[in-house]
């Protein structure tokens, strides 16, 4: 049986390599719902992280051990390979993978993300968010998710904000609906992840496609974290323009065009 909750969309039998989707923090795969949608024709599965969603959390251990749990919950229903998309935290499990379980990667795309670890101003602040959400985890849940209702101004880009009311009320829903614990969790392990651009080199040594994509209106990766990361790997960076930090909320047609383009390039 699973650990991880996975959701799997269109068709399943002798349709080729699946498309895994790992989400942003601190959401869950519904955050995929728009790309899946434009996805028809392609077998995805979207992993809840530990904690969100339908997934329960981890014992112990942080991103290592969700990407452990991720190659251990694909092959349990008999994936063993996959072009494995990541968004934000979803692209630091990805990078994971890259490190500790690269034959699983037939390819994998970074979507606003970053391969660099955080500095210690990033990492102080996640260890206050996290310190928050746990201790109002204890009283009240609604105030444990209300330590990331911030950002809302941070993860969409202007576009969406000024034009796009109803992407900004379903998000602004999804980070009420955050759970304290698993916020928390996510701090914890983020603030602790490694540089892995050496994970990077070594895909592009063995020559797994791949895609680096950034909304061009995304101010927590910037275009410097994306070039640095389209370098290891080999490609160039693939611009969404009217987006910001949510690519596959705000923009998700693209974004599936761009993810569909680069299962095409696999060889099964």
């Amino acid at each position: 049986m699973s650990a991880l909750a996975l959701h799997r969309y269109g068709p399943e039998a002798d349709a080729g390599i699946p498309l895994v989707l790992l989400h942003g923090f601190p959401f869950d795969s519904r955050m995929w719902s728009y790309v899946v949608t434009s996805l028809p024709l392609v077998p995805v599965v979207a992993v809840d992280a530990p904690g969100f969603g339908a997934s329960p959390a981890l014992p112990d251990g942080g991103l290592e051990a969700f990407a452990d749990e991720v190659a251990s919950s694909l092959a349990g229903v008999g994936i063993t390979r996959a072009v494995v998309a990541g968004l934000s935290m979803g692209g630091y499990v990805a990078l994971a993978l890259a490190e500790r379980h690269p034959d699983l990667l037939a390819g994998i795309a970074l979507l606003d993300s970053k391969a660099s670890s955080d500095d210690e101003a990033g990492r102080a602040k996640r260890l206050e968010v996290a310190r928050a959400a746990r201790g109002a985890a204890g009283a009240d849940g609604a105030a444990g998710a209300a330590v990331v209702a911030p950002m809302l101004a941070t993860v969409l880009g202007d576009t969406t904000r000024a034009h796009r009311p109803e992407v900004v009320r379903e998000v602004k829903d999804w980070l009420a609906q955050a759970p304290p614990a698993a916020i928390a969790w996510a701090q914890e392990s983020m603030a602790v992840r490694p540089d892995r651009h050496a994970a990077l080199e070594g895909l592009a040594g063995r020559r797994v496609p791949a895609l680096v994509l950034r909304g061009t209106e995304d101010t927590m990766a910037s275009a410097d974290d994306h070039e640095r990361m389209a370098r290891a790997l080999g490609v160039d960076v693939s611009e969404v323009p009217e987006s910001g930090h949510l690519s596959a909320v705000e923009t998700p047609q693209p974004v599936a065009h761009a993810l569909a383009a680069l299962r095409h390039t696999v060889s099964y």
